[in-house]
């Protein structure tokens, strides 16, 4: 783990699409030299809209705007969306573009996952949430809770360094923004990336870390949970010294398969006196965790193959009682509200079959990492977008 804890800082956390959107938008359109964006997912409806909005404003105002997404996640951004943005100045990168073969998309590994703004050196947002309508309440039963947080204080220079350290080579010239290290809080905050090259296993071994310190509480709230055998060992241990662990996990998935697999596990972690709830009054998108009364972590990474493995990743670790102590209320009046507790009963009950996936998927995942560092190495590949480029990945049309 190489992150470099930051004294000095201040968050505030941002809860679903409701909190989030109107304060990145309205921090855009205050930006004077310079908006840095990664996000894995912008769609062209009503939340993409109001970014390319608002973008283009700062781009008119002189603002160095430079955004990147995922060639994966955003394949669906058509010509005319991207056209309006590199018109007015605005710089579109994606990372890993790939067009579909026989209709299917082919670049699903390796992902460029993170969710970062930077503005002007010195405000940045961190979290999970990205740029689509199904992370707003109205979207309907399939809207997604998710989480973020505001940043101020010295480790938005980190942050600043990160993205430009990921932008290059497609970004050669120095930034205008002059980052200052100066505090405006007394929150104590460390970036933790996770990446192909030299930051394999930060993320997760941070996670690791503090499960192992527990010695109160553990709470992780987490949308794909499928963890490598060293997490699960670590909460089961947990539990048998006496903490209280408790997992948030989706009861209402957008993809059924997450839940099956989450499921394989259940039987395993409720024997050893960990509480489960599923979530079940929208999709969880969340990545948050909290351990004791100062440890939490918000950010990109699920707990599962890909997020731990494979994409490109980034989370803040955050050191401070309230912060702490607000998350934690904020997920226990969750679990109490919109969660179905999983009773140990209901789980051994049937699936004869559970013991022998369980036991091959265990040692599947603790070799994961060693299984994916066998394929070919995956070099960055980060491509500025051009509509009249009939190479990249875009539809022809709006697919809605």
């Amino acid at each position: 783990m190489s992150g470099i804890w930051r004294d000095g800082n201040q968050l505030e956390l941002l809860i679903n699409g409701e909190d989030y959107y109107p304060r990145v938008f309205a921090c855009i359109r205050e930006a004077r030299v310079e908006v840095l964006l990664e996000t894995f997912i912008i769609r062209e409806d009503k939340v993409g809209l109001e970014l390319q909005e608002v973008l283009i404003e700062a781009a008119r105002r002189g603002v160095r705007v430079v955004i990147a997404v995922d060639g994966y996640g955003t394949a669906d951004l058509g010509r005319e969306y991207v056209s309006a943005l590199t018109r007015e100045g605005v710089r579109v990168h994606v990372f890993d573009p790939s067009p579909k073969r026989l209709g299917v998309r082919t670049n699903l590994f390796r992902r460029l996952h993170r969710k970062l703004v930077v503005i002007d050196g010195n405000l940045a947002f961190v979290g999970g949430i990205n740029y689509s309508a199904d992370h707003l309440g109205d979207f309907g039963e399939m809207a997604k809770q998710d989480y973020a947080v505001e940043v101020r204080g010295p480790v938005v220079a980190d942050l600043h360094s990160a993205m430009l350290r990921f932008l290059r080579p497609a970004l050669s010239e120095p930034s205008p923004a002059q980052p200052s290290r100066a505090p405006v809080g007394d929150m104590r905050v460390m970036l933790l990336e996770r990446d192909n090259e030299r930051h394999t296993t930060d993320i997760e071994d941070a996670h690791l870390a503090a499960f192992e310190a527990a010695r109160q509480r553990l709470v992780i709230a987490n949308a794909y949970f499928f963890p490598g055998y060293r997490v699960l060992r670590a909460l089961r241990n947990a539990s048998r010294r006496g903490v209280k662990v408790t997992l948030i996990l989706q009861g209402q998935p957008d993809m059924r398969w997450v839940q099956a697999f989450s499921r394989l596990l259940y039987n395993y972690l409720l024997r050893e006196g960990v509480v489960i709830y599923e979530y079940c009054q929208r999709p969880l998108h969340g990545k948050v965790a909290l351990v004791d009364e100062e440890w939490v972590t918000v950010g990109s990474s699920n707990l599962d193959p890909l997020s731990l493995a494979l994409n490109l990743e980034a989370n803040l670790v955050i050191r401070d009682r309230a912060f702490n102590q607000l998350l934690h209320d904020h997920l226990q009046q969750l679990s109490a509200e919109h969660c179905q507790r999983i009773a140990l009963e209901r789980v051994v009950r049937g699936y004869w079959w559970r013991a022998p996936v369980v036991f091959l998927c265990f040692h599947f995942l603790r070799r994961f990492p060693a299984i994916a560092g066998w394929l070919p190495a995956h070099r960055k590949n980060l491509k500025p977008l051009d509509p009249a480029d009939k190479s990249c990945c875009y539809e022809e049309e709006k697919t809605g």
